[in-house]
C-alpha cells in the first residue's frame, strides 16, 4: 500500500441520535474491512470507535484507556492494532502503537446504560437494535488483534469482488429505517473538523462539547473500578463501604437533614472494631475527641448566659437548688450531658442509686469544663485548688 493510499483511510459513521460512531468491520483474527453502506457479511464484525461512544461523557480522556481496559476484560471491547500503512483520517495515534479501542455491538449497549442519560439511552436503543439482534450469537472479543490486512484496499478489491459474488446469498447485516451507517465522505456537520489527537500527554478529545468532570462522578467510578477487582466484599470491609455509601446518598440527597446524617454516621461507626491501637494512642478517638472538644469550647459564651439568666431566676434561693440531674438538663448541652453519662455509666440502664449518688460529680466536672460554677460545692473546691 502507498503512502497515499494509507493517509486515505475514513471510517463510516453510524447515526446514533445525536451521536455519529465510527466503525469497521473485523474480518479475522488479523484482518478488517471498512465497509461503505451496508454490504457487510454475516461473518463480519461490527466494531464502533471507543472514543466516539466515550465523547461527551464525565469520563475524562486521561481516563479512558481505564475503562477500555474493563470492558475489553469482559470480552466487550478489543485493542485494535494496525500495520505502519494503515492510518486513518481524522485520527491521530501515536506511530509507535498506531493503536486504537473499537467496541462490539454488546459493548456499545453496556457503555450507553452506564454513562448516558436516559434521553441517548433511548436514542442508541432505537439506532442498534436491529443491529444487536442480528449480532446475538457474535463471541467476545479477544483483548488484542494484530491487523495488517485491509480486505478491501485497492490491492486486494479484484479478489474481494470474486468473493463477494461466491457469497451473495449471505445473510445481510438488518438496516435501520431511520438510522444506521452513513458514507464516510458525507460532511459532518455538527462534529468539529479537528482530528482527534491521541498522540497528546492530555489525551485532548475535541469531538463534541465534553461535560467537565464530576469529581464526585469520578470517585465513584474509580470505586466501581476497585470493586469489579475484587472477587468479594464481606465482614467489616462492607459494613464500613456500605455505610459510608449510606452516608454519600445522604450527601447527595439535597439540603442539609442533620437527622439523616447522624443516622448514618452513628452506624457507620458502630462498624468500627478495635484494631492494634490501643486506647491511649487510637487515632479515631483522637480526632472524635477533638472535634468534640473544639465544638465545646466554641460554646462557651452560650453556656455563660445560660448559667447567668439562671443565677437571676434563682439569687433569693441559691442555698436551695434543685438536685444535681435537673440542673444539669436545665444548664448544660445534651451532648455534654450524654458524653459523661456514657463515660461515668450513668446513662438510663444504671441503678437509682448510683445516679443519685455519682451525678452531683457529673455536675462539678461540667461546672469546672465550662468555667461556670453554680452550686456551692463547686464554689468551695474551686476556691481551695486556686489557694493550692
Amino acid at each position: 500500500m502507498t503512502a497515499s493510499e494509507a493517509s486515505s483511510i475514513s471510517l463510516p459513521h453510524w447515526r446514533g441520535g445525536a451521536r455519529r460512531i465510527r466503525y469497521l468491520y473485523l474480518a479475522g483474527d488479523r484482518s478488517f474491512q471498512v465497509t461503505e453502506g451496508h454490504s457487510a457479511e454475516e461473518h463480519l464484525i461490527p466494531l464502533f470507535l471507543g472514543a466516539d461512544l466515550f465523547s461527551g461523557t464525565d469520563v475524562r480522556t486521561e481516563n479512558h484507556p481505564r475503562y477500555h481496559a474493563k470492558f475489553a476484560k469482559k470480552g466487550l471491547a478489543a485493542k485494535l492494532v494496525f500495520s505502519s500503512d494503515h492510518r486513518f483520517n481524522g485520527l491521530r495515534v501515536p506511530c509507535s502503537s498506531n493503536s486504537l479501542w473499537f467496541y462490539s455491538i454488546q459493548g456499545v449497549f453496556r457503555v450507553a446504560f452506564e454513562l448516558y442519560s436516559k434521553q441517548e439511552q433511548l436514542s442508541v436503543l432505537e439506532s442498534f437494535q436491529d443491529l444487536w439482534k442480528s449480532r446475538i450469537k457474535d463471541n467476545l472479543l479477544k483483548m488484542t488483534y494484530d491487523l495488517s490486512v485491509r480486505l478491501d484496499s485497492p490491492q486486494l478489491q479484484h479478489a474481494l469482488n470474486v468473493e463477494m459474488r461466491e457469497s451473495q446469498d449471505a445473510q445481510k447485516t438488518p438496516k435501520p429505517s431511520h438510522h444506521g451507517p452513513e458514507s464516510a465522505e458525507e460532511p459532518l456537520d455538527d462534529v468539529p473538523a479537528e482530528d482527534h489527537d491521541y498522540c497528546s500527554p492530555n489525551g485532548a478529545w475535541t469531538a463534541g462539547a465534553s461535560m467537565p468532570q464530576s469529581p464526585v462522578r469520578e470517585r465513584l467510578r474509580r470505586l466501581d473500578d476497585k470493586l469489579s477487582q475484587i472477587q468479594s466484599v464481606g465482614g467489616q470491609q462492607q459494613e464500613c463501604l456500605l455505610a459510608l455509601l449510606r452516608l454519600a446518598e445522604v450527601c447527595a440527597a439535597g439540603p442539609w437533614d442533620e437527622a439523616a446524617f447522624t443516622s448514618v454516621v452513628s452506624s457507620m461507626l458502630q462498624t468500627h472494631r478495635p484494631g492494634s491501637s490501643p486506647i491511649y494512642s487510637s487515632p479515631l478517638l483522637q480526632a472524635v475527641a477533638g472535634w468534640l472538644g473544639r465544638q465545646f469550647h466554641a460554646a462557651n459564651s452560650c453556656i455563660s448566659q445560660q448559667v447567668e439568666d439562671f443565677k437571676v431566676r434563682h439569687i433569693e434561693r441559691i442555698t436551695d437548688l434543685p438536685p444535681a440531674e435537673e440542673l444539669t438538663a436545665e444548664l448544660f448541652p445534651e451532648a455534654m450531658r450524654a458524653l459523661l453519662t456514657h463515660w461515668m455509666g450513668l446513662t438510663e440502664e444504671a441503678t437509682p442509686w448510683k445516679r443519685h449518688s455519682e451525678y452531683p460529680i457529673l455536675l462539678l466536672i461540667l461546672e469546672f469544663a465550662n468555667h461556670n460554677l453554680i452550686t456551692g460545692v463547686a464554689h468551695v473546691l474551686y476556691s481551695s485548688l486556686i489557694c493550692k
